[in-house]
C-alpha cells in the first residue's frame, strides 16, 4: 500500500497502537510520575475537542476533510485563527497525551515519527493545494497564522 493512499486517521491509529506495541514489550523506564500521567487525559481531550472542532467546520463551509481532494474554501476562522493544521495538531496532542498516560520512554519514539510523516506526506501537499487554489489570500492567511501552535 502507497503511503499517500493512507488518510492521516490510519496514520494516528496505527501510530497509537505501535505506542501500545512498544509501551507493553520494551518499556524502558518510567519517566513520567504517577499523577503527572493524568495531564495526559487533559491533552487528549484537547486533541480530540480540536478535531471535531476543525471536522465540523470543515464540514459547516461544505468542503473536503480529505487529503489531496481540491478544497472549495479557505477556512480561516475558529480553531483555523490559531493553526493553519488544527486537525494535525490535535492527532499530536492525542499523542503526547496516551504518551503521558502510559508513563514510559518507548511511546514517545512514534510521536516525532508521525509529526515528520505527516508533514512530508499531507500538511505539504496540502499547503500547496491551498496556495494554487486561493493564492493571495493563502499567502496573507500563511503570513498571520502559524502552521502548528
Amino acid at each position: 500500500m502507497k503511503l499517500t493512499k493512507m488518510l492521516p486517521t490510519q496514520y494516528l491509529l496505527i501510530s497509537m497502537l505501535l505506542m501500545l506495541v512498544l509501551h507493553f514489550l520494551f518499556p524502558l523506564s518510567i519517566i513520567i510520575p504517577q499523577l503527572w500521567n493524568l495531564l495526559g487525559l487533559l491533552l487528549l481531550a484537547a486533541g480530540v475537542i480540536i478535531n471535531l472542532a476543525a471536522d465540523s467546520a470543515f464540514h459547516k463551509a461544505n468542503t473536503t476533510v480529505k487529503p489531496f481532494q481540491e478544497p472549495t474554501v479557505l477556512l480561516t476562522d475558529g480553531a483555523f485563527r490559531f493553526t493553519r493544521n488544527p486537525m494535525y495538531l490535535g492527532f499530536v496532542l492525542i499523542l503526547i497525551g496516551i504518551a503521558l498516560l502510559l508513563r514510559t520512554l518507548t511511546p514517545w519514539l512514534v510521536i516525532p515519527i508521525f509529526v515528520v510523516l505527516t508533514d512530508r506526506i499531507f500538511i505539504r501537499v496540502e499547503e500547496q493545494m491551498l496556495a494554487a487554489k486561493f493564492g493571495p489570500a493563502w499567502r496573507d492567511y500563511k503570513t498571520k497564522v502559524r502552521r502548528c501552535l
